[in-house]
């Protein structure tokens, strides 16, 4: 299976709404069933300077996401907040780990970012895996986050760091 990581463009909303909605997923991020293809165009239609999206195609098909956006202040420009997503049908196959690896290269290498942080269901232990594999640390947990299927769930707080070699 071919992995094709590459930035976001308007035609992807559909893939992507298909993917927030979709159960497998939907449980797992802030997306709801009643989401529009047509919010997803309007969103990515306004993103701005601070907010960088890639998607991993397979043939014609986005099937995953993964978002990093920026902190707006000044004084917090140093860190950014990641997000990933990867269609029901495509878990396993490595694609979270490709869109893990292009964005934390673009967060490292090209935006100079010290911090990168996520919140992510404390149950969700699959993608907390991945999390740790990329040296992200749990820091803290925040009790009843958001809401999943009725009921109120815990989010953990994980962030990972890149120090300059000068200030070690």
């Amino acid at each position: 299976m071919d992995i094709i990581i590459r930035s976001i463009n308007v035609n992807d909303a559909a893939d992507i709404n298909e993917m927030r909605i979709q159960d497998g997923v939907r449980e797992n991020t802030l997306g709801l069933i009643s989401e529009t293809i047509m919010k997803s165009e309007n969103f990515l239609k306004n993103l701005d300077d601070n907010f960088h999206m890639l998607v991993a195609q397979v043939e014609e098909k986005v099937v995953g996401i993964s978002g990093l956006s920026i902190m707006k202040n000044p004084r917090l420009r140093h860190s950014a907040i990641i997000g990933i997503s990867v269609n029901k049908d495509y878990q396993g196959r490595g694609i979270g780990k490709k869109l893990m690896r292009s964005m934390l290269d673009l967060a490292d290498n090209w935006l100079m970012l010290l911090r990168v942080e996520l919140g992510v269901i404390v149950d969700n232990e699959r993608a907390i895996n991945l999390y740790k594999a990329f040296g992200f640390e749990i820091e803290g947990k925040k009790r009843y986050a958001l809401i999943r299927d009725g009921e109120y769930v815990d989010e953990y707080i994980m962030a990972r760091y890149n120090i300059p070699k000068q200030f070690k």
